[in-house]
């Protein structure tokens, strides 16, 4: 009989992304009857993921479930190994030497493509970089965006779409006090945005934000949501759509709809225009973005299986700066399967498979498993699930004892890679409180990994 999960040998988890999936998997884990070690690998220095660095820095209530994060990161079984890039630095392969199963909770760390001519102009960016460029990501640091233009243009219409457009219309002061990073506030406090459309490929009864990212548009200091009316004529199946109560969170963003499209003309400040049925086919410009041109769409299918199927109907809209949210997806990694159709890791139940069927000892969890859907807290019962999946499998798990990071320490030593642990972290954590405090922020976020390690004692 296998001793694995003992205190003689205990189970030895290399999770691979410290976000809110990674989290949640070491928490599932330590709690299991097993006796569990659980290294966590993160490329950055910093932990939490897109709690840090994806979550609008307005909306701080949503960044609370840190301090959960910080309660697991307590335990005397967990190891931060912050700084490390699974793939680049330690390889997959040497991971699974050194631990008996690897649970890959790395995220959809790119964007999906429209595949429209002019896509990549000069102007035209992902959602992605301009949300990790204002949060302070320093993956995107060096990144500009032109916001001397007076129209700005969102493709899109989930809630990462709302806080591009929230982000654009605020101004500095309801910005100062938030922990966006200084580069950007200091670049909106310039911007010349005067008008920012958000354009869908759906109707209004399909679109994607949540009723109270949209009511938050209507509650802005110095700008005005403008919807057409007849934007909101709906065809049947939507109307069948909206009177299934099952749809009520669509039913609430229809109403806030209908609130702002009854607003009086805004005479003064910015406008966000909310466009529906409408998708990008080209983007023209002489160098750089200077218009996107618009196919108009219809609905075809069946109530809550509708899609837009485009007309002959054109129309051009003049914009200097534009904005792509229409997905994520993974990204691959050495030594990992992957489904490039999907952007995931393939598997079942949590279980990595490949040509042959399942991998032994790989998990995944997050969207990394499942793709881009769910709020932070849908993470939480995906990685639950995975780690059930791996815990049934323990029996059939190499039982020889693993060093975990005892022998990867030295090893990634002299590679010269700065191993960051979380008391190094919680270091960095408070020079960034204390930095924020000096500017009546919750903190000031450095921006570059050398500022970071900058913090730190050198490593012995």
């Amino acid at each position: 009989m296998s001793n694995l999960g003992t205190e003689q040998n205990p189970l030895c988890a290399a999770i691979v992304g410290s976000g809110p999936s990674g989290f949640y998997a070491t928490e599932a884990l330590l709690r299991a009857e097993p006796m569990v070690l659980v290294d966590m690998y993160e490329r950055l220095p910093s932990p939490f993921g897109l709690v840090r660095s994806g979550v609008a820095p307005d909306h701080p209530k949503l960044k609370q479930a840190i301090s959960v994060y910080e309660q697991i990161a307590e335990s005397p079984e967990f190891r931060f190994m912050g700084n490390v890039t699974v793939g680049r630095d330690v390889s997959v392969a040497e991971l699974k030497e050194c631990y008996h199963v690897i649970v890959f909770t790395c995220g959809a760390e790119t964007d999906r493509q429209l595949g429209v001519p002019g896509e990549h102009l000069a102007g035209s960016h992902t959602a992605t970089e301009f949300v990790g460029w204002y949060n302070g990501h320093p993956d995107y640091r060096d990144l500009t965006f032109d916001l001397s233009h007076e129209t700005a243009v969102v493709i899109g219409q989930g809630n990462v779409a709302i806080d591009v457009c929230r982000l654009l219309a605020k101004t500095v002061d309801e910005l100062k006090h938030s922990d966006i990073a200084q580069h950007a506030l200091e670049v909106l406090a310039n911007s010349r945005v005067r008008d920012i459309y958000m354009i869908g490929r759906r109707g209004a009864a399909q679109a994607k934000f949540t009723h109270q990212e949209l009511r938050e548009l209507g509650e802005l200091a110095d700008c005005e949501p403008v919807v057409d009316p007849d934007d909101l004529e709906l065809n049947p199946a939507s109307r069948e759509e909206l009177a299934d109560r099952r749809n009520r969170a669509n039913i609430k963003s229809y109403e806030v709809l209908q609130q702002f499209a009854s607003r009086p003309p805004p005479t003064r400040g910015r406008r966000c225009h909310l466009h529906f049925l409408k998708s990008p086919v080209e983007f023209k410009g002489g160098g750089s973005l200077e218009r996107v041109v618009l196919v108009k769409n219809r609905l075809e299918g069946e109530p809550s299986h509708q899609v837009a199927c485009p007309t002959d109907e054109m129309e051009e809209l003049a914009c200097g700066v534009l904005f792509r949210s229409i997905g994520y997806r993974g990204v691959a990694m050495p030594g990992v399967p992957f489904d490039d159709r999907r952007g995931v890791f393939p598997n079942q139940d949590g279980r990595i498979v490949d040509g042959s069927g399942v991998v032994p000892g790989m998990y995944v969890a997050g969207w990394i498993k499942r793709g881009p859907t769910g709020i932070i807290g849908t993470n939480r019962a995906d990685s639950v699930a995975t780690v059930q999946s791996l815990l049934d499998d323990l029996p059939k798990l190499d039982a020889n004892k693993k060093p975990g990071a005892e022998r990867l320490e030295p090893l990634l030593a002299g590679r010269g890679v700065r191993v960051v642990s979380y008391a190094d972290w919680q270091k960095i954590d408070a020079a960034e409180v204390r930095s924020g405090e000096a500017r009546g922020k919750p903190r000031e976020k450095f921006t570059r990994v050398a500022e970071m390690l900058a913090v730190l004692p050198e490593a012995v």
